[in-house]
């Protein structure tokens, strides 16, 4: 059996933390280029593109992240150790009716 790695809790954590930071500094720096064109054009209203570009670029980040966690799973899925053979269903399900008659 192989041993896990000393700081393997430690990098799932950070993993976990890094997206919560981009999605945080996304949204900033979405506000900050708003209020970068609102100092250029005057208008009020180009803060919200800003907003809306950095909220668009948290859930990007968000996306990102839930599909490299799907891939990494549908590996594990296709991992040998952790496949349900068909025969092994079988054979169950032949131990349960022997068992119930």
């Amino acid at each position: 059996m192989q041993e896990e790695p000393k700081f393997k809790k430690v990098v799932d954590a950070a993993d976990g933390l890094s997206l919560g930071i981009s999605m945080v500094v996304a949204v900033l720096i979405g506000v900050g280029i708003g209020l970068g064109l609102q100092s250029l054009t005057g208008a009020r209203w180009t803060l919200w593109i800003g907003v809306f570009i950095g909220v668009g670029a948290a859930i990007l980040n968000v996306y990102k992240a839930y599909d490299k966690q799907k891939k990494s799973l549908d590996e594990l899925a296709k991992d040998p150790r952790y496949t349900y053979k068909k025969e092994q269903q079988e054979r169950y399900d032949a131990e349960d009716d022997d068992d119930a008659l």
